[in-house]
């Protein structure tokens, strides 16, 4: 039976998920920093074994970004994604001003886009850009 928990992802079980779908993955301090600053995360547990994970980050006014959407390979195409969703869209509404539109945000690889279209997410012209900034 899966069990949703909120706010309760730790660094080493993000770590973990990150490590099983994109290889390498940040270092624990870090990891403790970010998700003592996310907003709001929520993981998917099937027994005592993670299987997946979103977080949202943002400033609770004008703008949210979800970050890191995972759910382990077995696992997908089962609705968990779904519910990852679900859950942060209901964060999203439960924390904004009534009456007023909120820009949600979210990066997707090409594949996964039609699975966020499903929910209202569309592309626009604007480009991505970034750069991992080393610090020293």
């Amino acid at each position: 039976m899966l069990v949703v928990k909120h706010d309760e992802l730790t660094a080493e079980e993000f770590i973990y998920m990150w490590e099983s779908v994109w290889g390498a993955g940040p270092s624990l301090e870090q990891t403790r920093l970010a998700m003592d600053k996310t907003l709001y995360r929520v993981s998917i547990f099937d027994g005592d074994k993670i299987v997946a994970m979103a977080r949202v980050i943002g400033d609770m006014g004008l703008c949210y970004y979800i970050k890191d959407v995972i759910v382990l390979p077995e696992y997908q195409g089962k609705g968990i994604g779904r519910m990852l969703i679900a859950e942060l869209l209901k964060f999203i509404n439960d924390h904004g001003i009534p009456d007023t539109d909120i820009f949600v945000e979210l990066c997707a690889m090409p594949d996964k886009i039609p699975f966020y279209e499903k929910f209202g997410f569309s592309a626009n012209e604007a480009q991505r850009l970034r750069i991992m900034h080393h610090v020293d």
